[in-house]
């Protein structure tokens, strides 16, 4: 009688590569999208690890680690450096760069050159701008070259100084039909994925169920085909003020706190380092 070997450790299970196709495919079959932002190599690394389908290095990082009151100082070069540090730290996860303030409004040509460094020095692999209709021209010249791009409608955080609150957006039918038809041009103009920021629940639910791309939200209620969050907002790591559509997965800006503060009272009582801890 042939023996039986034991059996081998199980396999763990394959991580395919997620990409632009993989998302429609989502979108298709009625997959959530999960999303965050990093803005390092171990944030990332970690948020990779977890499954996340998209990893966003967003223009959030001028207020999150840069310490500004919004997004619009962060440079193009300061999101060349963090978009590189992030890409070394992803395997799987689609790798979005943020577009920052003034690097794609100009015109067509310099929006191209600037999504192209994106793309060649720092490792993205699509690129996110912020604005409709007027920006689809721009969106058009990128894809063109074979550049992915992911729109970013409703409350657009580098326009703050124009809407002058961070208040839900498209609260009024005017308003909500214009969300609807910059929706509609940005699919047209060749954007594989939007992010609908801050609006009516219903109204999100809406557009994602008339476009054939993905629609991720944030602060854009359950209808939309992802979500997305600032990963220093859901970790409890930023706390200047806490957004109502944040769920706080972790308060780890208090347990930071706790492990300084222990350290501080171990090395002034002399208690650290230790004889273990000493060569």
């Amino acid at each position: 009688m042939k023996s039986r070997s034991a059996p081998g450790p199980k396999e763990a299970p394959e991580r395919r590569k997620v990409t632009t196709k993989s998302l429609l495919s989502m979108k298709q079959r009625g997959e959530r999208i999960a999303a965050l932002t990093a803005y390092d190599q171990l944030m990332a690394e970690l948020v990779d690890q977890s499954g996340i389908d998209v990893i966003l290095i967003g223009d959030s990082v001028a207020m999150v680690m840069q310490g500004h009151e919004t997004t619009v100082g962060v440079t193009l070069e300061q999101m060349l450096y963090h978009s590189s540090l992030v890409a070394r730290g992803v395997e799987r996860a689609l790798i979005v760069g943020d577009m920052p303030f003034m690097t794609f409004q100009v015109n067509a040509d310099e929006a191209l050159r600037n999504a192209g460094r994106l793309v060649k020095e720092a490792g993205v692999e699509a690129v996110k701008l912020e604005g409709g209709a007027p920006i689809c021209g721009t969106v058009r010249r990128i894809v063109d070259v074979g550049i992915p791009v992911m729109g970013h409608l409703g409350l657009t955080p580098q326009s703050i100084h124009q809407f002058g609150t961070y208040q839900v957006r498209a609260t009024t039918p005017e308003e909500a039909d214009e969300l609807r038809r910059d929706a509609k041009a940005l699919q047209d103009a060749g954007a594989f994925a939007i992010v609908i920021e801050k609006v009516p629940a219903d109204l999100a639910a809406e557009i994602s169920a008339s476009l054939t791309i993905p629609v991720i939200g944030i602060g854009a209620g359950p209808g939309c085909d992802g979500q997305i969050l600032v990963s220093h907002d859901m970790l409890g790591l930023y706390t200047r003020f806490h957004p109502r559509f944040v769920r706080r997965y972790a308060e780890i800006a208090g347990e930071m706190r706790k492990a300084f503060q222990h350290y501080v009272g171990d090395v002034k009582a002399r208690e650290f380092p230790s004889q273990a801890e000493s060569y």
